[in-house]
């Protein structure tokens, strides 16, 4: 998104882009200068952009970091202008206040008109750019107001300037350093803000910063570098040591230690062998690799991580909800209430002398006049840069940057930023077994069935994605060719081999495989034609930090509930060495989304972890549903929160966060409210100088931008509470 400046104008984007035809949802992230847009028809590129031109806005597709940086250059020398001149003619100014003497205030006068137009119409022509845009496509924003009151005080300067002369028979005050000075601390505040913007985004911008730019291409006249976007699937690249590993891949050829910290958030390398799985922008540590390019583009790892943290920060929570109804109409009611103010104080001034000479006795600073007009225009101009519809409109976006930059550090990848308001009170987790409480890798630890029979069962399960079945296609390396495969969900898997048919899954009758049951493992029982012909015992140990967090989930008063598709014993095993107390076992994957519904039924709220893949149901029914990924499987599009660092921690870590976060944003939205609830009433009373007010304007954006930044050292804090 490009030019916009306040929440005011992301609301008149969003509002445009909703009348798209075709266009379902549109919304706009102030922080992150992003939109995202939902919609039931393919919809033009260019007809969405032409739409946001027509209200005096642009997009673009890319992230330019180039055109970020010029920017700030940009505003660097926009700040370091007006300073050059605001900062003498302030000090002019309280030495010309308190001064006896005035023999100097013919110079002052020349400087304050000359410094005043320097700094409000070249320093601050951006502001002015964006006001004049905004009313010129018929709505205001915050470039509106501090436009406004900064002009309406250079007038005052003319004015004065030509009374002087007897040009003008106007007798009125010059406000002429008033509105140097509103617009310069404006520009210091949006400094501030938007390096505090980027100081919170750092943890998106480290990721974007991973991105290769070229890859060592194997070719058959030799190693070639070649720009990224050249690179194609299937091709070989080679990696040496201390490289960073260009494109997602498998290995073809040698052996390293790789650090996948970017991944999980563990800094211990993972040592790769042959077969292995890399993903891109991770960085090879011993030695030299081989690997054939399996993603490339928009499909790989790392482009998929950027792009979900992208729109879990392009959400908006429900608490936001008030907060953006009411920035719909915050600069026009603001602009009423200034023209009150002003209106009153015009009619009003001698009247309210008391009052008047009342305030000045403890607030020094209210302009000391006998003029009704000049104080009309001192209280007018307060007005309209004491509020601050930015502060409400940072408040959310901000909060969920660093939160959502914070989960992404420790390999929690928040997909649905709704999920951090929803999970910050849980009453129910329902855990899988394996996979979640189990390491999800198990191995074979005993084999009854026929050599011969041994290759067709092991290439059936070759095709299965249920987490025993990879341990069981390890048996055999031998591959045949079967027909008629079929998958049954809960169940097993069957397929044809020649004129026989064949099935591998859960057993027929569970009593005859009960001392396995009873020792903590898992049968996976072998049919051909419906007979049984052997079956396989498997071993999944459980994860390290499993029993740890189920103390800390009874501990905050939630209850753990094991649902396993498992036998009974084996469940109620795996049950007991963690320490849950309520299982259900022998559970189909529709079954686990009617325990959901059950608990919900009873008015909690339920988080279900799970493997992402049979559990897609539940996890998608569930209040909030976290899947344990395989570290470079984000496709889970059934969840809304992604572990990809190993073991269940990432729950307990997930939920501190979350809590952090919500917490901070509930600070943010008070703090704003009651800023704007306090200094608007002040401002028209006449209480605040319009310098106090443009700076305590300043200082909420900056100050809510500086909570957020606490999000980090909160979640750590509660973690260790």
């Amino acid at each position: 998104m490009l030019g916009m400046t306040c929440i005011s104008c992301a609301n008149r984007v969003e509002k445009v882009l909703a009348r798209v035809p075709g266009v379902r949802f549109a919304t706009i992230n102030l922080a992150t200068e992003t939109g995202y847009v939902l919609s039931t028809e393919k919809t033009n590129w260019e007809s969405l952009r032409k739409t946001v031109q027509k209200s005096g806005y642009d997009i673009s597709r890319d992230m330019n970091r180039e055109s970020d940086r010029k920017r700030w250059l940009q505003n660097r020398y926009n700040l370091i202008l007006a300073l050059v001149f605001t900062v003498p003619l302030t000090i002019w100014m309280i030495i010309h206040m308190t001064s006896s003497h005035h023999g100097s205030s013919m110079a002052y006068l020349n400087f304050e008109l000359f410094a005043s137009t320097i700094v409000i119409f070249i320093a601050g022509r951006k502001t002015l750019k964006g006001a004049w845009i905004a009313i010129s496509h018929g709505h205001t924003n915050m470039d509106t107001l501090i436009s406004l009151g900064s002009l309406t005080s250079w007038l005052t300067a003319v004015l004065h300037f030509g009374s002087i002369w007897g040009l003008i028979p106007i007798d009125i005050l010059s406000f002429g350093a008033i509105g140097a000075m509103i617009m310069a601390l404006h520009l210091s505040g949006r400094a501030i803000e938007s390096w505090l913007r980027d100081r919170a985004a750092r943890e998106i911008k480290a990721l974007l910063q991973m991105k290769s730019s070229t890859a060592r291409w194997i070719s058959p006249e030799g190693d070639l570098m070649l720009p990224i976007e050249a690179i194609k699937e299937g091709w070989l690249l080679k990696v040496f040591p201390g490289e960073r590993i260009a494109l997602d891949g498998q290995i073809v050829e040698g052996h390293s230690a790789v650090d996948e910290s970017m991944i999980s958030g563990e800094p211990i390398p993972t040592e790769k062998h042959p077969g292995d799985i890399l993903t891109g922008a991770s960085v090879n540590l011993t030695g030299v690799l081989t690997f054939k390019v399996t993603r490339t583009g928009e499909n790989t790892f790392l482009a998929q991580m950027i792009r979900l943290i992208q729109e879990a920060q392009g959400t908006k929570v429900p608490i936001q909800a008030l907060a953006d109804k009411l920035t719909t109409w915050f600069v026009p009611v603001v602009l009423l209430l200034a023209l009150i103010s002003g209106a009153f104080w015009l009619i009003y001034f001698d009247r309210m002398q008391s009052f008047y000479t009342a305030s000045r006795s403890f607030l020094p600073w209210i302009l000391k006049t006998d003029n009704a007009f000049s104080f009309a225009l001192f209280s007018f101009v307060a007005t309209l840069v004491i509020a601050c519809p930015c502060a409400l409109g940072l408040a959310t976006p901000m909060a969920l940057i660093s939160g959502t930059g914070l989960s992404a550090k420790k390999g929690i990848m928040i997909r649905n930023g709704e999920a951090i308001q929803t999970s910050t009170r849980m009453d129910v987790i329902l855990l899988d077994k394996t996979g979640t409480l189990t390491l999800g890798a198990p191995r074979v630890v005993e084999i009854s069935l026929p050599a011969s029979e041994i290759p067709i069962i092991a290439s059936m399960e070759r095709q299965s994605h249920h987490p025993l079945a990879k341990a069981v296609s390890q048996i055999s390396q031998e591959k045949i060719e079967l027909n008629d495969l079929q998958e049954i969900a809960g169940s097993g898997i069957q397929a044809n081999y020649r004129n026989d048919r064949y099935f591998a899954g859960k057993a027929r009758d569970p009593k005859q495989y009960e001392t396995y049951y009873q020792s903590g493992q898992s049968v996976v029982e072998c049919l051909k034609n419906e007979e049984v012909i052997g079956y396989l015992a498997l071993e999944d140990p459980i994860r390290e930090d499993a029993e740890s967090i189920i103390i800390w989930m009874k501990n905050h008063k939630i209850l753990p509930v094991m649902v396993s598709g498992d036998h009974q014993a084996t469940a109620e095993l795996v049950a007991g060495k963690t320490g849950i107390d309520k299982v259900y076992a022998q559970v189909l994957p529709s079954d686990k989304l009617d325990i959901v519904r059950k608990y919900q039924a009873m008015g909690m709220k339920v988080m279900m972890v799970g493997d992402g893949m049979n559990d897609a149901a539940a996890l998608k029914g569930a209040d909030i549903g976290i899947a344990v990924g395989s570290g470079t499987d984000l496709a889970i599009d059934n969840a809304d929160i992604i572990l990809m660092k190993e073991g269940i921690s990432g729950i307990r870590d997930m939920m501190m966060i979350s809590r952090s976060t919500f917490s901070v944003i509930r600070q943010n939205l008070f703090w704003a409210f009651l800023y704007n609830l306090i200094a608007i009433p002040a401002a028209m009373l006449g209480w605040l100088h319009p310098a106090i007010a443009e700076m305590a304007m300043a200082l909420s954006s900056i100050t809510v931008i500086i909570n957020s930044l606490r999000i980090p050292t909160l979640s750590k804090r509660r973690q260790d509470s």
